[in-house]
């Protein structure tokens, strides 16, 4: 039997005018768990895709359990020992946990007749696989919660019993207690003797859960390590060729927070939330924690007027800035950096240049027609200030690394100049590199005596860019902590209601 169960020698792979992979080499054994790293643009998607039998190389060669094979179609790759859990479902909502476990491959009775008996048994066994026996096949996936998605995602993939499981972005949409669950599930799909390759931009994850890790960087392979060998300084100095201090930057000794500047006061939304007050200094950024459904991203919304509140003040500088909608809210310069940049934030089939102008199109105007000169300038000057990685000002948004989508829609919002913004996981699915200048971004901006409300779940992040914490459970505020004061049992605390 061969060392490893999969490996990847030498694999190379161009598109017209991007180098996406130049010889990347991978080796995974039975049994273990092997990140992929690296920032966004650095293959790791091509290559799955490649594994996935999605694309197909132009070099190098894929080898399992020892022998050489080449994959026609996703089906084949399953066929081969290869499934892939991508970071997009591909459920069908509206059919069964054991319809969609076995989508296309339903065992059969008569002519075409599903067997119903012998589907739902074969999804108990999955189930059981999973640990997940309280779960029922009959049960409609769009009834489930994203973690419970997810392990129907995951079951699809190993009913083709794979000798290889492919995770993308795995724990990107779930809570700190839906991660625990899927991490058990890896544990045990480990203990059966299945291969991991787990991608990941949260670089602490990999430290509980995988064995070894694989750096790429720029399509390039640039090392192997065993992940107890090594440490996150160590990860993130290989995947940018530099080394980071400290991403999330620091407060300048002469960036002094002013007074009382953006001020929310009993602001309700039927439903959502309650009498929720705060302020926010001029120059100060004030981070947003809580569990998912604790309101942030509604009241974050309601400022903007996307919908608006029921009832509640705001104000900015001291005067009303209750907006009716974001039209009055972009006037007010409120901005919102929403977090779900592709479905709300982007044009992801428009261009560069026109997302950049999108939320302000009168300022490009002249006699109701866009000067191109002028968005075009815009377009430049961003690209080069946000460093926006990219052939070209015309570029398809929906062609760029996340990293770099991410960039042009913050671009877009500092293009209001805005006097308070609310960005909505700023970095979720951005790679370190380029976290670590949206945190420069941000910094600058407040730098600049901007009000500026972070909403987040990423708890690190929380702890390291806010200088003050205020921290939602149920629809309320539940507390509030300086940056000196401030911990991570003590942010869990107040958004679990523990001890309150």
């Amino acid at each position: 039997m061969a060392e490893y169960i999969l490996e990847v020698n030498g694999i190379v792979k161009t598109f017209p005018g991007v180098r996406a992979l130049g010889g990347v080499n991978l080796k995974v054994r039975a049994g273990e768990v092997h990140a992929v790293v690296g920032e966004n643009g650095a293959g790791k998607s091509t290559l799955m895709l490649i594994l996935g039998g999605i694309y197909r190389p132009d070099a190098g060669e894929i080898l399992i359990d020892g022998e050489k094979v080449q994959f026609d179609s996703a089906h084949d790759a399953n066929m081969k020992g290869i499934s892939v859990v991508y970071q997009e479902f591909s459920l069908a909502p509206n059919l069964s946990v054991a319809e969609n476990i076995f989508a296309n491959r339903q065992p059969l009775k008569g002519v075409g007749m599903i067997d119903w008996k012998d589907l739902r048994k074969r999804a108990e066994e999955m189930l059981r696989l999973a640990e997940m026996e309280r779960m029922h096949p009959d049960t409609l996936v769009k009834d489930l919660s994203v973690a419970n998605q997810q392990v129907v995602e995951i079951l699809k993939a190993m009913s083709f019993e794979p000798k290889v499981l492919i995770l993308d972005e795995p724990t990107s949409s779930l809570t700190e207690t839906e991660v625990k669950i899927l991490f058990k599930n890896i544990k045990v799909l480990k203990e059966r003797g299945v291969a991991i390759l787990y991608i990941s931009h949260h670089l602490s994850e990999l430290f509980e859960i995988a064995d070894s890790v694989t750096v790429l960087r720029d399509g390039e392979y640039v090392c192997d390590a065993a992940i107890k060998d090594i440490d996150e300084d160590f990860l993130i100095t290989k995947m940018v060729g530099r080394k980071i201090e400290n991403i999330y930057g620091r407060r300048g000794e002469n960036d002094v927070i002013g007074g009382h500047f953006f001020e929310v006061k009993n602001l309700t939304q039927n439903g959502a939330f309650t009498d929720v007050s705060f302020h926010i200094n001029k120059g100060e950024i004030v981070g947003f924690a809580g569990l998912v459904g604790a309101g942030r991203t509604e009241v974050g919304r309601a400022i903007f007027g996307a919908p608006p509140a029921d009832r509640g003040e705001v104000t900015l500088e001291g005067r009303d800035a209750r907006a009716k909608n974001p039209h009055q809210a972009i006037a007010m310069n409120i901005g919102y950096m929403s977090e779900d940049r592709k479905g709300q934030g982007l044009y992801i089939n428009f261009n560069i240049v026109s997302n950049l102008i999108a939320n302000r199109l009168g300022d490009f105007s002249e006699n109701g027609f866009i000067v191109e000169a002028k968005t075009r300038e815009n377009a430049l000057a961003c690209v080069n200030d946000f460093r926006i990685v990219t052939p070209g000002i015309e570029q398809t948004v929906g062609n760029l690394s996340g990293g770099n989508q991410q960039k042009v829609l913050l671009a877009s919002w500092f293009g209001i100049k805005p006097k308070a913004l609310i960005v909505d996981e700023p970095t979720r699915g951005v790679d370190v590199g380029a976290r670590s200048e949206i945190y420069d971004l941000l910094r600058a901006l407040a730098k600049n005596g901007a009000a500026i409300m972070m909403i987040s779940s990423d708890l690190p992040e929380i702890l390291g860019i806010s200088d003050r914490i205020i921290v939602m459970r149920e629809g309320r505020i539940s507390g509030e902590l300086s940056a000196s004061e401030a911990t991570e049992d003590k942010v869990v605390a107040l958004a679990a209601g523990i001890g309150t």
